[in-house]
Protein backbone atom coordinates (compact mmCIF):
# COMPACT_ATOMS: atom_id res chain seq x y z
CA UNK A 1 0.00 0.00 0.00
CA UNK A 2 1.24 3.48 -0.92
CA UNK A 3 -0.30 6.28 1.15
CA UNK A 4 0.02 9.85 -0.12
CA UNK A 5 -0.59 12.69 2.34
CA UNK A 6 -1.37 16.18 1.02
CA UNK A 7 -2.11 19.50 2.73
CA UNK A 8 -2.77 21.85 -0.21
CA UNK A 9 -4.93 21.78 -3.32
CA UNK A 10 -1.83 21.83 -5.52
CA UNK A 11 -0.44 18.89 -3.60
CA UNK A 12 -3.73 17.02 -3.97
CA UNK A 13 -3.66 17.54 -7.74
CA UNK A 14 -0.10 16.22 -7.91
CA UNK A 15 -1.06 13.23 -5.76
CA UNK A 16 -3.78 12.13 -8.17
CA UNK A 17 -1.44 12.61 -11.11
CA UNK A 18 1.19 10.49 -9.38
CA UNK A 19 -1.32 7.79 -8.45
CA UNK A 20 -2.45 7.54 -12.08
CA UNK A 21 1.16 7.19 -13.26
CA UNK A 22 1.96 4.51 -10.70
CA UNK A 23 -1.20 2.59 -11.56
CA UNK A 24 -0.21 2.63 -15.24
CA UNK A 25 3.23 1.26 -14.40
CA UNK A 26 1.79 -1.44 -12.14
CA UNK A 27 -0.68 -2.47 -14.85
CA UNK A 28 2.04 -2.64 -17.49
CA UNK A 29 4.17 -4.77 -15.18
CA UNK A 30 1.29 -7.28 -14.90
CA UNK A 31 1.92 -7.80 -11.20
CA UNK A 32 -0.07 -10.56 -9.55
CA UNK A 33 -0.84 -8.50 -6.48
CA UNK A 34 -3.24 -5.61 -7.01
CA UNK A 35 -1.87 -2.07 -6.84
CA UNK A 36 -3.10 -0.12 -3.82
CA UNK A 37 -2.69 3.61 -3.35
CA UNK A 38 -4.70 5.88 -1.07
CA UNK A 39 -4.66 9.67 -0.96
CA UNK A 40 -5.33 11.37 2.37
CA UNK A 41 -5.95 15.09 1.88
CA UNK A 42 -5.92 17.25 5.00
CA UNK A 43 -6.91 14.36 7.24
CA UNK A 44 -8.63 15.24 10.51
CA UNK A 45 -6.17 14.88 13.38
CA UNK A 46 -3.25 14.93 10.94
CA UNK A 47 -0.58 13.98 13.46
CA UNK A 48 -2.47 11.00 14.87
CA UNK A 49 -3.47 9.76 11.41
CA UNK A 50 0.09 9.93 10.06
CA UNK A 51 1.54 8.20 13.10
CA UNK A 52 -1.08 5.44 12.94
CA UNK A 53 -0.50 4.76 9.22
CA UNK A 54 3.26 4.79 9.72
CA UNK A 55 3.14 2.50 12.76
CA UNK A 56 0.97 -0.03 10.92
CA UNK A 57 3.09 0.03 7.74
CA UNK A 58 5.45 -2.83 6.90
CA UNK A 59 8.85 -1.89 5.52
CA UNK A 60 8.85 -4.26 2.56
CA UNK A 61 5.23 -3.73 1.55
CA UNK A 62 4.11 -0.18 2.36
CA UNK A 63 5.32 3.33 1.61
CA UNK A 64 4.32 6.83 2.69
CA UNK A 65 4.62 9.85 0.41
CA UNK A 66 4.16 13.39 1.75
CA UNK A 67 3.57 16.36 -0.51
CA UNK A 68 4.42 19.09 1.97
CA UNK A 69 7.34 20.59 3.88
CA UNK A 70 10.00 18.18 5.15
CA UNK A 71 9.92 19.75 8.61
CA UNK A 72 6.25 18.89 9.05
CA UNK A 73 6.97 15.26 8.24
CA UNK A 74 9.91 14.94 10.60
CA UNK A 75 8.17 16.57 13.56
CA UNK A 76 5.13 14.38 13.01
CA UNK A 77 6.99 11.10 12.65
CA UNK A 78 9.73 11.65 15.25
CA UNK A 79 7.85 10.04 18.19
CA UNK A 80 7.16 6.81 16.30
CA UNK A 81 10.46 6.21 14.53
CA UNK A 82 12.23 2.92 15.33
CA UNK A 83 15.27 2.24 13.09
CA UNK A 84 16.16 1.93 9.42
CA UNK A 85 15.64 -1.82 9.42
CA UNK A 86 12.02 -1.55 10.62
CA UNK A 87 10.66 1.85 9.56
CA UNK A 88 8.53 2.03 6.44
CA UNK A 89 9.96 4.04 3.51
CA UNK A 90 9.00 7.72 3.56
CA UNK A 91 9.34 10.16 0.67
CA UNK A 92 8.71 13.92 0.54
CA UNK A 93 7.80 15.97 -2.53
CA UNK A 94 7.22 19.65 -3.16
CA UNK A 95 3.76 20.50 -4.47
CA UNK A 96 5.15 21.50 -7.87
CA UNK A 97 6.52 17.99 -8.32
CA UNK A 98 10.07 19.16 -9.03
CA UNK A 99 11.90 17.20 -6.34
CA UNK A 100 11.50 13.77 -4.75
CA UNK A 101 13.34 13.17 -1.47
CA UNK A 102 13.63 9.69 0.10
CA UNK A 103 13.54 10.67 3.76
CA UNK A 104 13.53 7.32 5.58
CA UNK A 105 14.63 3.75 4.71
CA UNK A 106 16.36 4.77 1.51
CA UNK A 107 18.40 1.61 1.01
CA UNK A 108 16.73 -0.86 3.33
CA UNK A 109 13.12 -0.12 2.50
CA UNK A 110 13.50 0.90 -1.14
CA UNK A 111 12.70 4.61 -0.80
CA UNK A 112 15.66 5.52 -3.03
CA UNK A 113 14.40 3.19 -5.71
CA UNK A 114 10.87 4.57 -5.58
CA UNK A 115 12.20 8.13 -5.65
CA UNK A 116 14.08 7.39 -8.86
CA UNK A 117 11.00 5.77 -10.36
CA UNK A 118 8.75 8.70 -9.44
CA UNK A 119 11.32 11.17 -10.75
CA UNK A 120 11.29 9.35 -14.08
CA UNK A 121 7.50 9.35 -14.25
CA UNK A 122 7.10 13.03 -13.36
CA UNK A 123 10.24 14.37 -15.03
CA UNK A 124 11.40 15.44 -11.57
CA UNK A 125 14.74 15.32 -9.74
CA UNK A 126 15.39 12.62 -7.16
CA UNK A 127 17.39 14.08 -4.26
CA UNK A 128 19.30 11.09 -2.89
CA UNK A 129 21.26 11.93 0.24
CA UNK A 130 22.38 8.50 1.50
CA UNK A 131 26.14 8.25 1.76
CA UNK A 132 26.83 6.02 -1.22
CA UNK A 133 25.28 8.56 -3.54
CA UNK A 134 28.25 10.94 -3.22
CA UNK A 135 29.88 8.53 -5.66
CA UNK A 136 29.15 7.76 -9.33
CA UNK A 137 27.24 4.49 -9.74
CA UNK A 138 27.66 1.88 -12.44
CA UNK A 139 24.35 0.91 -14.06
CA UNK A 140 23.64 -2.39 -15.80
CA UNK A 141 20.59 -3.89 -17.47
CA UNK A 142 19.38 -7.46 -17.09
CA UNK A 143 16.95 -8.96 -19.59
CA UNK A 144 15.18 -12.26 -20.13
CA UNK A 145 12.78 -13.32 -22.83
CA UNK A 146 10.97 -16.12 -24.56
CA UNK A 147 12.82 -17.73 -27.43
CA UNK A 148 12.77 -15.65 -30.65
CA UNK A 149 11.39 -12.54 -28.91
CA UNK A 150 11.53 -9.67 -31.46
CA UNK A 151 14.18 -7.04 -30.96
CA UNK A 152 11.56 -4.28 -31.24
CA UNK A 153 9.68 -5.60 -28.22
CA UNK A 154 12.88 -5.86 -26.21
CA UNK A 155 13.87 -2.32 -27.14
CA UNK A 156 10.47 -0.88 -26.22
CA UNK A 157 10.66 -2.57 -22.83
CA UNK A 158 14.20 -1.34 -22.24
CA UNK A 159 13.35 2.25 -23.15
CA UNK A 160 10.31 2.15 -20.87
CA UNK A 161 12.48 0.90 -18.00
CA UNK A 162 15.07 3.60 -18.58
CA UNK A 163 12.36 6.24 -18.46
CA UNK A 164 10.95 4.84 -15.21
CA UNK A 165 14.41 4.83 -13.63
CA UNK A 166 15.21 8.34 -14.88
CA UNK A 167 18.22 7.11 -16.84
CA UNK A 168 19.53 7.38 -20.38
CA UNK A 169 21.05 4.55 -22.39
CA UNK A 170 24.40 6.34 -22.18
CA UNK A 171 24.49 5.60 -18.44
CA UNK A 172 24.15 1.85 -18.99
CA UNK A 173 27.41 -0.09 -19.11
CA UNK A 174 26.11 -3.45 -20.35
CA UNK A 175 23.12 -5.68 -21.10
CA UNK A 176 23.13 -9.02 -19.28
CA UNK A 177 21.26 -12.31 -19.31
CA UNK A 178 21.60 -16.01 -18.50
CA UNK A 179 23.98 -18.12 -20.61
CA UNK A 180 21.19 -20.10 -22.31
CA UNK A 181 20.33 -16.78 -23.99
CA UNK A 182 23.82 -16.32 -25.41
CA UNK A 183 22.47 -17.04 -28.89
CA UNK A 184 19.21 -15.10 -28.54
CA UNK A 185 19.11 -13.04 -31.73
CA UNK A 186 16.85 -10.30 -30.39
CA UNK A 187 19.07 -9.60 -27.40
CA UNK A 188 22.23 -9.73 -29.49
CA UNK A 189 20.82 -7.32 -32.07
CA UNK A 190 19.53 -4.98 -29.36
CA UNK A 191 22.93 -4.74 -27.70
CA UNK A 192 24.65 -4.22 -31.03
CA UNK A 193 22.24 -1.48 -32.07
CA UNK A 194 22.88 0.35 -28.80
CA UNK A 195 26.63 -0.29 -28.90
CA UNK A 196 26.53 -2.03 -25.52
CA UNK A 197 28.28 -5.25 -24.48
CA UNK A 198 25.96 -8.26 -24.25
CA UNK A 199 27.08 -10.54 -21.43
CA UNK A 200 25.61 -13.85 -20.28
CA UNK A 201 26.24 -15.68 -17.04
CA UNK A 202 25.92 -19.22 -15.74
CA UNK A 203 23.04 -19.97 -13.37
CA UNK A 204 25.46 -20.64 -10.52
CA UNK A 205 26.87 -17.15 -10.90
CA UNK A 206 23.41 -15.59 -11.04
CA UNK A 207 22.27 -17.49 -7.96
CA UNK A 208 24.84 -15.63 -5.86
CA UNK A 209 22.49 -12.64 -6.26
CA UNK A 210 19.48 -14.52 -4.94
CA UNK A 211 19.39 -12.66 -1.61
CA UNK A 212 19.09 -9.33 -3.44
CA UNK A 213 16.13 -10.21 -5.66
CA UNK A 214 12.85 -8.35 -5.40
CA UNK A 215 10.84 -10.84 -7.46
CA UNK A 216 11.17 -14.63 -7.24
CA UNK A 217 9.52 -17.08 -9.63
CA UNK A 218 9.36 -20.80 -8.87
CA UNK A 219 8.40 -21.39 -12.50
CA UNK A 220 11.51 -19.66 -13.78
CA UNK A 221 13.67 -21.52 -11.25
CA UNK A 222 12.28 -24.88 -12.33
CA UNK A 223 12.85 -23.92 -15.97
CA UNK A 224 16.32 -22.36 -16.00
CA UNK A 225 17.69 -22.75 -12.47
CA UNK A 226 17.44 -19.16 -11.19
CA UNK A 227 14.58 -17.36 -9.48
CA UNK A 228 14.71 -14.39 -11.83
CA UNK A 229 16.83 -13.84 -14.91
CA UNK A 230 16.44 -10.09 -15.39
CA UNK A 231 17.14 -9.02 -11.81
CA UNK A 232 19.91 -11.51 -11.10
CA UNK A 233 21.65 -10.79 -14.42
CA UNK A 234 21.50 -7.03 -13.85
CA UNK A 235 22.85 -7.41 -10.31
CA UNK A 236 25.63 -9.82 -11.23
CA UNK A 237 26.58 -7.73 -14.25
CA UNK A 238 26.91 -4.66 -12.01
CA UNK A 239 29.12 -6.52 -9.57
CA UNK A 240 31.39 -7.73 -12.34
CA UNK A 241 31.53 -4.27 -13.92
CA UNK A 242 32.84 -2.82 -10.65
CA UNK A 243 35.43 -5.58 -10.30
CA UNK A 244 36.63 -4.90 -13.85
CA UNK A 245 36.83 -1.16 -13.24
CA UNK A 246 38.55 -1.55 -9.87
CA UNK A 247 40.16 -4.99 -9.32
CA UNK A 248 41.08 -3.98 -5.76
CA UNK A 249 37.41 -4.36 -4.79
CA UNK A 250 37.27 -8.06 -5.76
CA UNK A 251 38.34 -9.56 -2.40
CA UNK A 252 35.89 -7.35 -0.48
CA UNK A 253 33.02 -8.24 -2.79
CA UNK A 254 33.69 -11.95 -2.59
CA UNK A 255 33.75 -11.72 1.21
CA UNK A 256 30.52 -9.73 1.42
CA UNK A 257 28.83 -12.08 -1.02
CA UNK A 258 29.82 -15.09 1.11
CA UNK A 259 28.66 -13.41 4.33
CA UNK A 260 25.32 -12.34 2.91
CA UNK A 261 24.46 -15.62 1.20
CA UNK A 262 25.19 -17.63 4.35
CA UNK A 263 23.75 -15.17 6.83
CA UNK A 264 21.33 -12.59 5.39
CA UNK A 265 21.48 -10.42 8.51
CA UNK A 266 25.20 -9.93 7.97
CA UNK A 267 24.43 -7.74 4.97
CA UNK A 268 23.90 -4.93 7.48
CA UNK A 269 27.64 -5.01 8.17
CA UNK A 270 28.76 -4.70 4.56
CA UNK A 271 30.31 -1.39 3.57
CA UNK A 272 28.87 0.73 0.73
CA UNK A 273 29.78 -0.32 -2.76
CA UNK A 274 30.40 -3.93 -1.76
CA UNK A 275 27.18 -5.23 -3.29
CA UNK A 276 24.86 -4.14 -6.09
CA UNK A 277 21.26 -3.06 -5.67
CA UNK A 278 18.23 -2.80 -7.91
CA UNK A 279 17.65 0.64 -9.37
CA UNK A 280 14.48 -0.67 -11.04
CA UNK A 281 12.83 -3.96 -10.16
CA UNK A 282 11.71 -6.41 -12.82
CA UNK A 283 9.30 -5.05 -15.41
CA UNK A 284 7.76 -7.31 -18.00
CA UNK A 285 5.75 -7.65 -21.17
CA UNK A 286 4.12 -10.80 -22.43
CA UNK A 287 7.42 -12.11 -23.79
CA UNK A 288 10.25 -10.30 -22.01
CA UNK A 289 11.55 -9.05 -18.66
CA UNK A 290 13.92 -6.23 -17.77
CA UNK A 291 15.55 -4.87 -14.61
CA UNK A 292 18.22 -2.27 -13.89
CA UNK A 293 20.90 -2.57 -11.20
CA UNK A 294 23.56 -0.23 -9.91
CA UNK A 295 26.63 -0.43 -7.74
CA UNK A 296 28.73 2.24 -6.06
CA UNK A 297 32.50 2.21 -5.68
CA UNK A 298 33.51 0.92 -2.26
CA UNK A 299 35.60 4.02 -1.62
CA UNK A 300 36.53 7.25 -3.32
CA UNK A 301 40.04 8.05 -2.13
CA UNK A 302 39.95 11.62 -3.38
CA UNK A 303 36.72 12.30 -1.52
CA UNK A 304 37.30 10.49 1.76
CA UNK A 305 41.06 10.73 2.34
CA UNK A 306 40.81 14.18 3.92
CA UNK A 307 38.03 13.30 6.34
CA UNK A 308 37.47 10.49 8.78
CA UNK A 309 33.89 11.49 9.52
CA UNK A 310 32.54 9.13 6.89
CA UNK A 311 32.92 5.86 8.80
CA UNK A 312 31.67 2.52 7.64
CA UNK A 313 29.07 2.60 10.38
CA UNK A 314 27.52 5.75 8.93
CA UNK A 315 27.28 4.33 5.43
CA UNK A 316 25.91 0.82 5.89
CA UNK A 317 23.80 -0.56 3.09
CA UNK A 318 21.28 -3.34 2.78
CA UNK A 319 19.41 -4.04 -0.47
CA UNK A 320 15.61 -4.16 -0.32
CA UNK A 321 14.38 -7.71 -0.32
CA UNK A 322 10.81 -8.74 -0.87
CA UNK A 323 9.20 -11.94 -1.96
CA UNK A 324 6.61 -11.79 -4.70
CA UNK A 325 4.48 -14.53 -6.12
CA UNK A 326 5.05 -14.68 -9.89
CA UNK A 327 2.50 -15.56 -12.53
CA UNK A 328 3.42 -19.13 -13.45
CA UNK A 329 1.53 -18.77 -16.66
CA UNK A 330 3.92 -16.12 -17.91
CA UNK A 331 6.85 -17.93 -19.44
CA UNK A 332 9.24 -14.96 -19.35
CA UNK A 333 12.68 -16.15 -18.34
Amino acid sequence: MITIFTLTDAGKTLAYRLRDQLETVASAASEDRSFECQILHKPIQFKQTVQHVFSQAEQKQDMLIFICATGIVMRTLAPVLENKYQDAPVLVMDEQGRFVIPLLSGHEGGANQLANQIAGLLNAQAVITTAGHYLNPIYTVGMGCERHCPRDELERLLQDCLQQAGLSIDQISSINSIDIKSDEVGLIELAQSLNKPFQTWHKDQLNTMDHLLNSRSEYVFNTVGVYGVAESAALYGAQQALIESDPDTAPEMITSEHQTSNNPSSSQQVSPGSQPELALVKQKTRKATCAIARIYPATDKALFSSSSSFSAASTQQSAAKTSNTSDSRNKNV
